[in-house]
């Protein structure tokens, strides 16, 4: 009721401001040399729409009704209609006339021409009819015909249709008609051209963006290019011109479709569902019943979805039109855009709806409103999309600034790698090897204390990361830390440490998900109820943006020396503990050795392992290591493989560190050097001056027989020991720093080359380092995954080489990926590369083969051409 008697208010207001009653004599149209011609014409209505012409000559003068503008709106009726109009030609030639019907969706439109009394022609056209033959090649319905010098024609014209019967009946002299016909197919050209341009455009940012705002914009400017050409019989004209069934539901299609995609358009551009759910429900709501009329245009007939048409458009716009205002008191600057946009396209909506409802007559206004409405608004929305991309940019120039801006001074740059190498870079947490370095050194200092291993696990971080995003999860990691550390300041019985820098550590961040700190159980004095009600505070809901966020933290202990001597074994059995707790908010499960279900798995693993040394099952793939000065492989490094016979392959990384704790090390150390020293023995006969890398551990820096393993294996394959190079971890080289460097000066003293690897991934002293007879550094991986796109990881890295170089080592970057990667490095300084780029770790024969081709190709002596001809699968 309350829609029905805003729309009458809209109509008295719009027929008061553009229709004007003009009077004239019902008399004969004169048609005069030189004169437009006046329009004005006489109507019958046929309401059984079955009446024939005699008949309608037969009607008494009484019946027929005077139309003095020339046009007409009857609204949508199932009546027929007759036009009755008499000309009178006052000139002494003959005249060239066109009579049009200026309305391309009448659906049977026939013209009859009498000449005294007499049926001189007749001609039958409309959209239900296909669009050819016509007298013009034009989409409004037009009759041709000639008038005599003086002589009285009379035109009936029959006009019936299922949508809207607007009948805008205009004479024209011949060329008075083809020349407005032309320039008015100019202005239809321009906004057409102009539609396609602003669709083009769009199209091209969505594709360069990926935004689904642009495609939406570009498929709702395509739903109104399609409805315009439609309604004004362009597609029938020149696309279907055979199929009047067709046009007919095309037209319906289009509008919904529009519909559907200004909605998505409106909701993304204007983000109504942050700040207007109300809003953005009542959006939804339109779209989901525009969907349904979509899919049910074909089968409604035209009479029905036309008038839903009408109504749903009327609708929708001004439901949009709502939505710019709220948005621009919600503070969005969109909302200005759309607001002055949308409110002369829902105008001309309004306006045309009302036309198609027979509520508007038929004039310029009726007719051109939404074609002008949505120039404007296109226009307009174009200038805010700019306006977004150029803010955009904006933003990430004032970004790249503001980094440019941030970054310290060279002379910091030892520092900030030092942080990066010991610290999590999203919590500034310190990280797993500093704790473990912290709790091994508690051990030492304090053999007969008692401590307990603390690990806290957030359960429920990769299901918020993929429902929230990474940067609220990064957000709850930073809040979770701080109330961490809040607590932990609380307890007496948590260990503290100061650090170089002066600040205190109490808490530690192990892996992504995963905190850790060091209970000293002497001062608890067995009560460990403040601990407890720290972790109730801990388990609680955190409020993030507003939104409740249940962490679901789980808490597991392990303590010292009962469950380990280790920190490394310590972390672990925690984490197994926390499996063994109750389920609950706050329970924290204590490892017990007799529920640990992985010990045993584990050792069968060591087990499998001694029998595959001992039988020669386990294999060494070796990866090269190229000089960048001469692009000649200088060396391989050699790395274990093994298949199991029932686990397939089974990665370094689920045995080494087991074998390091179980002592099964220093057989697999044993089987790698013997095997190793023999295939450079078989390598050397391809280059005698390649060397061979093999990594050793900490544990074996303790065994008495690690220098006699190498110099009875160089005595027996007859090399030379400086083509021997040691490789050796930081964080092992730290893991006893007196007898770590003492045997390390043993095994140099032989001739053995030391290389430090991973260089950069774990914590270390500087000071330290400085003193190991190394001759070379690798740096790790991790150090350079960001280096192709981070300037402040090119700094770190080039600190790296430049500190390297200057204590006198050969710096090696390992794990090469690109050659993008290769080239910045050798700008930065580094000597020698490997990495997958180059070679894929490959078996010794296929090793052979490779450094066979790479010496008989031409373009040996650039690392670059070598790279590009090596195929680099990732093997296991």
């Amino acid at each position: 009721m309350i829609l029905s008697n805003a729309l009458r208010i809209l109509v008295l207001m719009l027929a008061l401001s553009v229709f004007q009653s003009v009077h004239a004599d019902a008399g004969p149209v004169s048609v005069v040399s030189g004169t437009p011609i006046e329009s004005h014409f006489q109507y019958w209505e046929d309401t059984g729409a079955n009446a024939t012409l005699a008949e309608v000559r037969a009607l008494p003068e009484s019946a027929w009704q005077h139309r003095p503008t020339g046009k007409a709106t009857f609204g949508i009726t199932d009546s027929a209609y007759w036009l009755r109009v008499e000309l009178h030609n006052q000139t002494d030639r003959d005249q060239l006339l066109i009579a049009e019907l200026a309305y391309s969706q009448l659906d049977d439109v026939v013209f009859h021409e009498l000449s005294g009394g007499t049926l001189l022609r007749e001609f039958r056209t409309g959209d239900t009819r296909p669009f050819y033959p016509r007298d013009v090649d034009h989409p409004s319905m037009l009759f041709r015909f000639q008038v005599a010098p003086d002589n009285l024609k009379t035109l009936y014209i029959r006009v019936a249709t299922q949508g809207t019967m607007v009948v805008p009946l205009q004479i024209w002299h011949q060329s008075d008609f083809y020349e407005a016909a032309a320039n008015e197919q100019k202005l239809h050209f321009f906004y057409y051209g102009s539609l396609a341009v602003i669709i083009l455009i769009n199209l091209a940012v969505f594709l360069t963006l990926r935004e689904r705002l642009y495609l939406y914009y570009a498929l709702a400017i395509s739903g109104y290019f399609l409805f315009f050409a439609a309604v004004r019989g362009y597609t029938l004209q020149h696309i279907y011109p055979e199929s009047p069934f067709l046009h007919a539901h095309v037209l319906m299609l289009s509008i919904p479709f529009l519909a559907m995609f200004s909605l998505l358009f409106c909701m993304e551009f204007l983000k109504v569902r942050s700040h207007s759910p109300r809003l953005y429900r009542a959006l939804q709501a339109m779209l989901a019943f525009e969907i349904l009329y979509f899919l049910s245009a074909p089968l409604l007939s035209y009479d029905t979805g036309i008038r839903v048409a009408a109504i749903s458009a009327f609708g929708f716009f001004s439901l949009l039109l709502v939505a710019g205002p709220v948005t621009w008191a919600a503070g969005v600057r969109a909302g200005i855009f759309f607001t002055i946009a949308w409110t002369p396209l829902t105008v001309g909506v309004s306006a045309t709806a009302g036309r198609a409802l027979g509520l508007l007559p038929e004039n310029f206004f009726t007719e051109y409103a939404m074609q002008i409405g949505s120039g404007l608004e296109a226009f307009i929305l174009t200038l805010a999309l700019a306006d977004r991309l150029y803010r955009e940019r904006e933003q990430k120039i004032q970004a790249q600034a503001d980094i440019l801006q941030q970054q310290k001074a060279r002379s910091d740059a030892q520092t900030r790698l030092n942080e990066a190498l010991t610290h999590d870079p999203v919590t500034g947490l310190p990280n797993r090897n500093r704790f473990e370095w912290m709790v091994d050194e508690q051990f030492r200092q304090h053999p007969n204390g008692r401590f307990m291993v603390g690990v806290t696990r957030i359960t429920q971080l990769e299901e918020i990361n993929r429902t929230l995003g990474l940067d609220r999860s990064e957000r709850l990691l930073k809040a979770m830390a701080e109330q961490m550390i809040k607590l932990a300041a609380e307890l007496p019985m948590v260990h503290s440490t100061v650090n170089s820098e002066g600040r205190e550590e109490l808490v530690y961040q192990l892996s992504g998900d995963s905190f850790g700190l060091l209970v000293d159980i002497g001062k608890t004095g067995d009560d460990f109820k403040s601990l407890d009600n720290a972790l109730k505070q801990l388990a609680e809901p955190v409020l993030l943006d507003n939104i409740a966020i249940e962490p679901n933290p789980r808490f597991g202990a392990a303590s010292f020396p009962e469950h380990g001597k280790k920190a490394a074994l310590l972390i672990r059995n925690a984490h197994v503990g926390m499996e063994m707790a109750p389920h609950g908010p706050h329970q924290t499960g204590l490892y017990s050795r007799k529920n640990d279900i992985y010990d045993e798995s584990r050792l069968t693993l060591m087990s499998d392992l001694r029998e595959a040394l001992h039988n020669n099952q386990t294999q060494l793939y070796y990866q090269p290591k190229t000089s960048l000065a001469t692009g000649k492989v200088v060396g391989v490094e050699a790395l274990i493989r093994w298949h199991h016979p029932e686990r397939g392959w089974v990665p370094p990384i689920d045995f080494v560190p087991m074998a390091e704790k179980t002592g099964v090390i220093k057989h697999l150390t044993r089987w790698v050097v013997d095997q190793a020293m023999n295939d450079l023995k078989a390598l050397h006969e391809i280059d005698p001056e390649l060397t061979i890398s093999v990594n050793i551990s900490a544990r074996d820096l303790s065994s008495p027989e690690l220098i006699g393993l190498f110099e009875t294996r160089i005595k027996r394959y007859q090399l030379k020991a400086e083509q021997v190079i040691i490789e050796l971890t930081e964080t092992a080289a730290m893991d006893d720093p007196h007898r770590g460097l003492k045997a390390l000066n043993e095994l140099t003293a032989i001739g053995l080359k030391l290389s430090i690897d991973d260089f950069g991934a774990g914590y270390s002293s500087l000071s330290y380092l400085k003193k190991l007879p190394a001759s070379e550094i690798k740096l790790d991986r991790t150090l350079l995954q960001d280096i192709e796109s981070s300037d402040s990881a090119r700094m770190i890295v080039e600190t790296a080489i430049s500190m390297g170089q200057g204590l006198g080592y050969r710096v090696v970057a390992e794990g090469i990926e690109t050659e993008k990667s290769a080239r910045l490095l050798e700008s930065l300084g580094a000597e020698m590369l490997q990495g997958y780029w180059i070679c894929p770790p490959k078996s010794l024969e296929d090793l052979k083969a490779w450094l066979d081709v790479e010496r008989q190709v031409p373009g040996r002596g650039d690392v670059y051409s070598s790279a590009k001809r090596s195929a680099r699968p990732r093997d296991v």
